[in-house]
């Protein structure tokens, strides 16, 4: 059983004060390596959805397009968090949604339609500083299409800024598809989810 990072360090730390240091944790505790916050492979990431690929349902273009983008701003509001989301919720609507949606329509569009019931939302945002905020993806195969992102940015003299982004499969999900970009303040933006 794997223990939560959490209860991991706790309890490193609490043998650690409780002998002194004199007796070393165990290796276990020590060697138990989480994957960094936004990596695909992490724990706290993963590919689900209402509807699993056996009992998938025929979903129009105009249907697969309308509850896709309902998951999105579900996720995207959930990564942002109580604190983040009032801030910049009315230039997310403006700007950023309708670009989100236009790449979710192209997908649509270069998918048979017979297809598209097999398509998911992952649910889980990343938290802290991650940059997740869902990706779409086959649930037949678990294989990624569309990963879209947001990251801090802090130009110099600039304030911060979240620039969000999506990765595409086409490419291996090396280039940065710019969505826009929206300013926090001069201030330090608080973490994501919170």
């Amino acid at each position: 059983m794997r223990l939560p990072a959490w209860l991991r360090k706790t309890l490193v730390a609490a043998i650690t004060v409780c002998t002194f240091g004199f007796v070393a944790p165990p290796a276990s505790l020590l060697a138990a390596k989480e994957p960094p916050p936004d990596d695909a492979s992490s724990s706290d990431w993963q590919h689900s959805s209402a509807r699993s690929a056996a009992e998938a349902v025929s979903l129009t273009r105009e249907q697969f397009i309308e509850e896709t983008m309902e998951k999105a701003v579900a996720q995207s509001y959930e990564k942002f968090g109580r604190k983040i989301a009032p801030v910049i919720e009315d230039e997310f609507h403006a700007v950023i949604l309708p670009r989100i949606e236009g790449v979710i329509a192209e997908l649509a569009e270069r998918c048979p339609e017979e297809e598209l019931r097999y398509l998911a939302v992952s649910e889980n945002p990343s938290g802290g500083q991650g940059e997740r905020i869902f990706h779409l993806y086959r649930m037949d195969t678990g294989e990624d299409l569309v990963r879209f992102h947001v990251r801090r940015e802090h130009p110099p003299q600039d304030g911060y800024w979240f620039q969000f982004h999506y990765h595409i499969y086409d490419d291996g999900f090396q280039d940065h598809h710019e969505l826009g970009k929206i300013y926090w303040s001069k201030n330090t933006p608080p973490n994501w989810r919170t």
